[in-house]
């Protein structure tokens, strides 16, 4: 089978303005226009959203980690389990965004199985423990390509697995959303919670990377040390 260049293009953030950014500034005027909240309304949640970040699901990864019974409970309910760590699915934002409210299953990483994430209809994402969704993620170019080649698209994250080791991929859509739960590191013996969130990365519970000992979110690219110091 042959493969069009465009089709191999590496993942990297779009500058053009997509249709749906196009629609969400439409209904946005619209809804401004006709009273159903102001344009400061707008600013204040934009802001407040922008600055959620992944820590809530690096909170519940972490815990996972060390509590098993915890663990058993995110794995059989997402969305209730949140609730111990203060994130409810059906009030995300404290204002009811009922866009937010879905059936929130985590996905667990094993030696034999690899998940990763996609919205290919157009960028649903755990936005109540994740945050707002990187650039590359709404891109048609990894909606349409990770479907059809999971190994060649997250290889170009530098991410590389053996044959042996399945890569499964799940579509978010309207209703259901998933993040990933990386498989903990060797060499983390005796961390604590807060250690062990600190190198639970956004890209690791999207799964395009896993975590690393001496790798943060918040480590600069040219320092080496982490977490582990």
């Amino acid at each position: 089978m042959t493969h069009s260049h465009d089709d191999h293009a590496p993942i990297q953030a779009s500058e053009e303005v997509s249709e749906f950014e196009i629609l969400e500034t439409a209904i946005r005027e619209l809804s401004i226009e006709h009273g159903l909240f102001s344009r400061e309304d707008h600013r204040r949640f934009s802001e407040w959203a922008e600055s959620v970040g992944p820590s809530g699901g690096s909170k519940l990864v972490a815990k996972a980690w060390v509590d098993p019974e915890f663990k058993k409970r995110l794995l059989a309910d997402g969305t209730e389990t949140c609730k111990e760590v203060g994130i409810d699915w059906r009030d995300p934002t404290g204002s009811g965004t009922p866009s937010d409210y879905t059936y929130f299953y985590v996905l667990e990483n094993t030696p034999k199985v690899h998940n990763v994430i996609v919205c290919t209809l157009c960028s649903c994402y755990p936005r109540p423990v994740l945050g707002m969704s990187p650039d590359w993620y709404r891109t048609p170019n990894y909606r349409r390509r990770l479907v059809r080649w999971p190994r060649e698209v997250i290889a170009e994250f530098g991410l590389h697995f053996p044959s042996d080791v399945e890569v499964r991929v799940h579509d978010s859509n309207q209703k259901s959303r998933f993040m990933v739960m990386p498989m903990r590191p060797e060499g983390t013996e005796g961390w604590s919670e807060e250690q062990l969130a600190s190198i639970v990365t956004r890209d690791t519970m999207i799964g395009v990377a896993v975590p690393q000992v001496d790798w943060t979110a918040t480590t600069p690219p040219s320092d080496n040390g982490g977490a582990a110091r």
